[in-house]
Order: C-alpha cells, then sequence, then structure tokens
C-alpha cells in the first residue's frame, strides 16, 4: 500500500517519430517499459503506461521527506507512419481519460530533439493535438523535453549557448510555455543522480502550476 505522504505525478509524452519520446519515458521512469529503437517507421502505435517504484529523497511533504512515485502515459508520434491525425488524437484521448481521469494530468511533455533545428511547421502536429486535448489553459501545462542533448553537449553548445544560437521558431515555443524546458541525454540509460535533476525540475514545474491538474473527471 502506498505512503498516504508519498506523491504521484502523472505525465504524458508527446512528439514526433524519432524524437526520443518513448526513451524520455523511460529515463523518466527509470526503466525499460516503453519499446524504444531506430525504425524507419513509426514504433509506437498505442498508448501505454508506465510507473515508477517509490523515488526516495526528492521532496518532503507536511515536515517530512515523502517518496515520489512516477506515472508516464507513452502515446504514438504525431504525424505518425500508419495512423491520422484523428486516430493519434482519439487514442491519446481515451488513454488520457482511462489512466488520469480519476488523479488528472500535471504535465504534457512536448519532445523535440536538441540535435536537429526546430523550423517553422516541424511541432506544429504535435502543438495542435496538445491544445486539442489539454484545452485553451495548455499553455501552463506543458513543458517542453530536449532529447539527445549529449549531441549538442559532444558539437561544443553548453545550454546558454545553445539557447543563443536556437531558431526563433524554437524561443517562441519555449516562451509560450513560460520557459519550461529540461534537456535530456539519450543515453541508454541515464544515471539515478541525472534522472533525479530531471525530476525535481518536473517537480518545481509542477509547484509553480500550484500542483493543479487537468482533465481530471468531476465526480457526480
Amino acid at each position: 500500500m502506498a505512503d498516504s505522504n508519498d506523491m504521484t505525478i502523472n505525465l504524458v509524452v508527446l512528439g514526433k517519430a524519432q524524437t526520443g519520446k518513448s526513451a524520455a519515458g523511460n529515463s523518466l521512469l527509470g526503466s525499460t517499459d516503453f519499446e524504444s529503437r531506430l525504425c524507419p517507421s513509426s514504433v509506437t502505435r498505442c498508448c501505454s503506461l508506465g510507473r515508477s517504484g517509490r523515488i526516495a529523497g526528492l521532496l518532503r511533504r507536511k515536515g517530512s521527506e515523502a517518496a515520489l512515485r512516477v506515472r508516464v502515459l507513452d502515446t504514438p508520434s504525431c504525424p505518425h507512419s500508419a495512423l491520422s491525425k484523428e486516430q493519434v488524437r482519439d487514442k491519446v484521448r481515451a488513454a488520457l481519460a482511462q489512466h488520469f481521469g480519476e488523479e488528472g494530468l500535471h504535465l504534457a511533455l512536448l519532445v523535440l530533439r536538441a540535435d536537429l533545428p526546430l523550423c517553422p511547421d516541424d511541432s506544429d502536429d504535435t502543438v495542435q493535438l496538445i491544445q486539442e486535448l489539454l484545452g485553451p489553459t495548455w499553455k501552463d501545462f506543458t513543458a517542453v523535453l530536449l532529447t539527445h542533448a549529449d549531441k549538442a553537449e559532444e558539437a561544443g553548445y553548453s545550454e546558454e549557448t545553445y539557447l543563443n544560437s536556437a531558431s526563433s521558431t524554437l524561443l517562441s515555443l519555449l516562451s509560450s510555455v513560460q520557459h519550461k524546458y529540461i534537456f535530456l541525454d539519450n543515453h541508454n540509460s541515464i544515471i539515478k543522480e541525472e534522472r533525479n535533476i530531471v525530476l525535481k525540475k518536473l517537480l518545481n514545474f509542477i509547484q509553480r502550476n500550484n500542483y493543479q491538474v487537468l482533465l481530471k473527471h468531476s465526480k457526480e
């Protein structure tokens, strides 16, 4: 049984094919729940939910240390090589209702590759999907995950120099979500300390939202 002082955060990862979306979900969970591989077509065809174990040492509640649990919903890419935009939207909407309808969604994570320039129209499909799923306050509940940050670092970019050189399209997107972004390495498994840093940043975003959630069904 979960300790009553534990906190669970509910996340959904959304993005184009081959952005490292499923790998990012695995990194957040500290697992290999989601299939992630190089493929000439979209790998993920259905939504699936992954759950972490209890993660200690990241937060305090009611004056004492509490454990964190993470739940991540992996989703088909948008656009998808075999599914229409409407099919992807309907699958994700149904999965969000099924898995997060009782507790609500804390954050949608828009996954982009840090090693590829973001050009106009590149993220339009995914942003449109997020808008349709989350509604008018989507910007408050969306953060950007910039994957393959290790490749950008290998090319000599620090986080600061990367953002100084970023396209206006990316900078505008980051501004629209109140600069809620995280750089994420795409090693096969990030070490525990790096994972905890990422989770602390996500907790900070959620705290800035006063722990509000979206998509929670009201009980009759």
